[in-house]
């Protein structure tokens, strides 16, 4: 399902707009290849404090840019609850590998707020992630004017 101008929720504080840099910053350290998605990741705690970052493919096995952001803080499961995902790209919510969706993770993780640069392509499956983390309760943003710094790492995709 398509955001319509109505639905979709955007942010312009800031901090937001400072973590997004630093996810695309991210999403270019992604290697390349042509099944899948470079994208870029920050986490924050409840205060803001940032606990993580992650790219796609920067742990081994096939793994996603939130994926590895949450991995990095799985000695402590409770740090993200109450925390904000900031994306690149949609969170996924269904992996052709097999692999638990970013989504659930998220949820899993009890992140209180998604915010993200672009919807998901439509290049490798149909993403319903906004929609799925609407509906259990996690906020989720758009920071306008950086689509373009966010797709540039897919290039070879799209």
């Amino acid at each position: 399902m398509e955001d319509t101008e109505e639905s979709t929720q955007y942010t312009t504080d800031p901090k937001d707009l400072l973590h997004m840099r630093e996810a695309i910053n991210q999403a270019n350290l992604s290697i390349a290849i042509p099944t899948a998605y470079c994208v870029g990741a920050v986490l924050t705690s409840k205060d803001g404090a940032v606990l993580s970052t992650g790219f796609s493919r920067e742990l081994p096995g096939n793994t996603h840019a939130e994926e590895c952001a949450l991995t990095k803080v799985s000695g402590d499961p409770t740090a993200a609850r109450g925390g904000t995902m900031y994306t690149t790209m949609e969170p996924c919510s269904l992996r052709l590998s097999g692999n638990r969706p970013c989504v659930e993770r998220i949820l899993e993780a009890g992140i209180a707020r998604v915010v993200m640069g672009v919807r998901e392509p439509p290049n490798f499956v149909q993403c319903n992630g906004v929609d799925l983390l609407r509906e259990k309760g996690v906020k989720v943003c758009v920071v306008p004017g950086v689509e373009e710094d966010c797709l540039k790492p897919n290039r070879h995709v799209l």
